[in-house]
């Protein structure tokens, strides 16, 4: 078993000779020497292992704003890194090229969790983020990289489409500070179709992770022409956020662009983005915002007391900041709902690539 390969507990034998991965409700049922559907998980002699342990796509320092976060640390940078693969089948992934791929030559970076959360200390970073693939499918480093982290007093956020069993969500979650978690739309038929899942595992971890942990959470609905960007489907979607969380999770509407095997869709114009904002607005969620657009009145918060503008953003730079020390609105006193700090970061827009050449 080489250095990137290491075992894994989320799985079971089967009857048959096989065995069963149990780390998302994808249940692939694997032969020695087969892959998962993620890639990244396989059988070897006879258990499940992950085949990418300390190894990544690549390293960069964001900012916060980009992961989305808005009501997170803002204007603070982040050391950001994915692996490969993916447990969805998303056809229209903006991500295409690190999810869907095969080849070991993207995860030509590798760093120990220890060097990351030292690398992230050393700059700056206020958190590391898992992203540009789902973590959920590399547990173990995601994890360790987490706790390495914790002990240098630097946060953790997931990026996540959330589709994760129940005892390995609990685990995961555990040592996050903060989540975006993917809503991609709010029909089983899209999720079915189109991504390969199903909405109600999605649901159920976005709601344990509101009410069971104390993970920042933030969600995202990217919109696709034609496809989750009714009225009615955005209402509903508000709603339930509404109804089953709480008026003051962050929703984030972002702009879908020609990708992947979706190619044959327009891109989503902004004025889809705006109509979304408002119904959100309009079902009760106190903070809706817009992405992947030049947007400052969609980017920024405003409070949901008074309607006056706390935190200005013009794409991932943040401009007027009027919150008050506490996290307060200056003009009615309204507390606003996020993890904040008494003065912004300055991290801005910047973004630095990062090179580890191995795990020590």
């Amino acid at each position: 078993m080489n250095a990137s390969v290491v075992p894994t507990r989320y799985w079971h034998a089967t009857e048959d000779g096989r065995v069963q991965c149990d780390l998302c409700p994808r249940a692939c049922r694997l032969r020695d020497g087969q892959q998962g559907l993620c890639y990244v998980r396989a059988a070897e002699g006879g258990e499940v292992v992950l085949t990418t342990y300390g190894r990544s796509s690549g390293f960069c320092v964001d900012p916060i704003e980009k992961k989305p976060l808005k009501h997170f640390l803002p204007g603070t940078p982040v050391l950001s890194f994915g692996t490969a693969g993916c447990n969805l089948a998303c056809k229209f992934c903006q991500n295409w090229d690190m999810t869907r791929s095969r080849e070991m030559d993207t995860l030509a970076s590798a760093a120990s969790p220890a060097t990351l959360a030292q690398a992230a200390k050393e700059m700056g970073c206020r958190s590391i983020a898992y992203t540009y693939n789902d973590p959920v499918i590399f547990h173990e480093y995601a994890i360790d990289v987490a706790e390495a982290a914790r002990a240098q007093g630097v946060k953790s956020v997931a990026v996540t489409a959330g589709y994760i069993c129940p005892e390995p969500r609990k685990e995961f979650f555990a040592v996050m500070d903060a989540a975006n978690i993917d809503l991609k739309a709010f029909t089983e038929e899209f999720y079915y179709e189109l991504c390969g899942a199903h909405l109600a595992e999605v649901l159920e971890t976005i709601a344990y992770v509101y009410h069971e942990t104390n993970v920042w959470l933030e969600l995202t609905t990217l919109l696709i022409p034609g496809k989750n960007d009714s009225d009615e489907e955005l209402r509903q979607l508000c709603r339930w956020v509404v109804d089953e969380l709480g008026p003051d999770v962050p929703l984030h509407f972002t702009a879908f662009h020609p990708d992947w095997k979706m190619r044959d869709i327009p891109g989503t114009p902004a004025e889809t983005l705006t109509r979304a904002r408002s119904i959100a607005l309009e079902a009760g969620v106190q903070y809706a915002f817009t992405g992947n657009v030049h947007d400052p009145r969609g980017n920024s918060t405003w409070c949901h007391g008074c309607g006056s503008l706390l935190i200005e953003r013009s794409w991932h730079s943040l401009g007027e900041w009027r919150l008050t020390a506490d996290g307060c609105c200056p003009d009615c006193g309204v507390s606003v709902p996020g993890v904040f700090e008494a003065q912004p970061g300055d991290w801005g827009a910047k973004r630095r690539t990062l090179r580890f050449t191995e795990a020590k």
